[in-house]
């Protein structure tokens, strides 16, 4: 944990002093598939509260294949909610909450498996903009991927969501006036992470701000692919990373979790998903691949 407390530390001296009272951020989790999200909900309520920016609460859904009927979160108490989330669906009555708290302005982050989530529901895979797994094919939308430095929309038939073996890679900034995105260097490389690729969905209203090669060698598709999005959907704003990997019950604090390209990008998008601005300095100490 070390290695967050003194790295959010920096950060935080690097924070506009502009900013009054701390955001409001619920982290909803208890059900990730493959994910260790017992793990990985601590890390993120960490990070949040160690910038001094934001105040966090964490609802746990009931396990898997259990009664999910009284799992309603009082989303509309939050001015951001984090979805660590992939698993059972929600009742009609959390659905609608959901759906009621982002049209009237909710901010949302979509985190990393999450986008593998609800792939039959259609306002949140509209929501999300492009998600993977789950049965997600064509019907879902088009994959979405970068090609020759122009925004491709190809419609072909396949399976939505895959990933090659985790590496270190190179994120590249496609939106460089964005607030999330605004002052971070023109490329970077990540810590070890798991890149998702093939991603698909609606991809409405939505804004790729980073991109990265998904590099045959390490099993991937040989495209850039989007890894930092932003996405509006009724009145609200969407912030959806796909990095930060946390594995199984044994992957208890792997590396991307105390990596400045997480943790700088998550807080920045976090911010502007409750605020629509950005009060953050890039820290002095972010990596710079030029």
């Amino acid at each position: 944990m070390k290695n967050i407390f003194v790295f959010v530390f920096m950060l935080f001296f690097s924070i506009s002093a502009c900013t009054n009272e701390p955001i409001s951020v619920l982290i909803v989790t208890g059900q990730n598939g493959a994910h260790n999200w017992q793990a990985s909900h601590v890390l993120l309520q960490e990070i949040l509260n160690e910038s001094g920016l934001f105040t966090t609460d964490v609802v746990i859904s009931p396990p898997r294949g259990e009664d999910m009927s009284g799992f309603v979160p009082n989303f509309s108490a939050y001015q951001v909610v984090v979805l660590d989330y992939d698993g059972n669906s929600w009742s009609q009555a959390a659905n609608n909450a959901f759906l009621d708290y982002v049209r009237n302005g909710g901010g949302v982050v979509v985190y990393h498996a999450a986008n593998n989530s609800f792939s039959n529901w259609r306002e949140y895979n509209e929501i999300i903009g492009l998600g993977g797994w789950g049965g997600r094919n064509e019907s879902h939308g088009p994959y979405v991927y970068f090609q020759n430095g122009v925004e491709v929309r190809d419609n072909s038939p396949g399976v939505g969501g895959s990933h090659g073996r985790q590496h270190e890679f190179v994120i590249d900034l496609r939106d460089k006036e964005h607030p999330i995105t605004k002052g971070l260097p023109a490329s970077w490389k990540s810590c070890m992470d798991e890149l998702y690729d093939r991603l698909r969905g609606p991809a409405l209203n939505m804004t790729v701000l980073a991109t990265s090669f998904s590099d045959e060698e390490t099993g991937g598709t040989g495209r850039d692919e989007p890894v930092l999005m932003t996405i509006r959907w009724g009145e609200g704003r969407i912030f959806h990373t796909v990095l930060g990997h946390v594995g199984g019950r044994g992957d208890n604090h792997p590396a991307v979790m105390n990596c400045p390209s997480f943790i700088v990008t998550f807080l920045r998008g976090t911010e502007w998903a409750a605020t629509g601005k950005v009060s953050q300095k890039v820290p002095e100490n972010f990596p710079n691949n030029n």
